[in-house]
């Protein structure tokens, strides 16, 4: 299955590269087994690893120049890049309306040829922002319908262009092929 790895909320990519590493290479530890005998576990590693660019301490991470030092940095340590773009967070400078932004910087990448990205994380809902739930009441009734309660979302009907805009890219990445 795969397997992401956020970059650390500094904006530093080694955090993720070594656990890109790790994962990707096979383990050998004792364990228990589901009879509860003592047992050596082989693991063979995981190929289906990707970093997660998420930006950080007020900076961004998901220009081509980010993607290409990230990707060449998860290929100097053996294994395979491959990209996933957090539209939200500090690439957003943490500002929901932000996202497609991000989103159109990435299609940009992919529509020029880009072959490293992989996807992207957009925080949507049915009704864009956030809102708060009060931890006195156990069912706030003064909640607003399709409104996220975790973190600032774009609009379902922001959302729509934005898929389509993506889409658009990776045929127009396809087509250079």
């Amino acid at each position: 299955m795969p397997l992401g790895f956020k970059n650390g909320t500094t904006g530093d990519t080694q955090i993720a590269v070594d656990a890109i590493g790790a994962a990707s290479h096979g383990h050998t530890f004792l364990s228990v087994t589901k009879q509860g005998v003592s047992a050596i576990i082989h693991t063979k590693g995981n190929p289906h690893t990707h970093m997660i660019l998420r930006g950080g301490k007020g900076m961004t991470n998901f220009d081509a120049e980010s993607v290409a030092t990230a990707a060449a940095n998860i290929e100097k340590a053996g294994a395979r890049a491959s990209i996933m773009v957090d539209c939200s967070h500090a690439n957003s400078k943490k500002e929901f309306k932000n996202q497609p932004i991000v989103a159109a910087d990435v299609a940009k990448q992919v529509a020029g040829g880009d072959t490293v990205i992989r996807g992207l994380m957009i925080e949507s809902h049915l009704n864009e922002g956030k809102q708060k739930l009060d931890p006195g009441k156990t069912f706030p009734k003064d909640l607003k319908y399709g409104v996220s309660v975790t973190d600032g979302c774009i609009s379902f009907e922001n959302t729509l262009p934005l898929l389509r805009e993506l889409a658009a890219a990776v045929q127009a990445r396809r087509a250079k092929k």
